[in-house]
């Protein structure tokens, strides 16, 4: 658990005093890219979802089960 502690730290600092473009770029790069970057994405998402209302949480719950079920196996 220390390990993703530390990984999620190394990465919250990391993308701190990014700007726009550098973090779209992150997260472009990031997408259907290689694997270890996915991380990365999860702690974006994990900010995303504590700064969210209920609402945007059930929104996004939808939108990902929606995709889920849109996208091949």
């Amino acid at each position: 658990m220390n390990v993703l502690i530390n990984l999620r730290q190394a990465i919250m600092q990391k993308v701190a005093n990014q700007s726009d473009a550098d973090i779209k770029d992150m997260i472009l790069g990031s997408v259907d890219g290689d694997e270890r970057a996915l991380p990365g994405l999860g702690v974006l998402f994990e900010v995303i979802w504590k700064q969210s209302s209920p609402e945007q949480q059930q929104q996004f719950i939808q939108v990902i089960q929606q995709k889920l079920k849109d996208s091949p196996a």
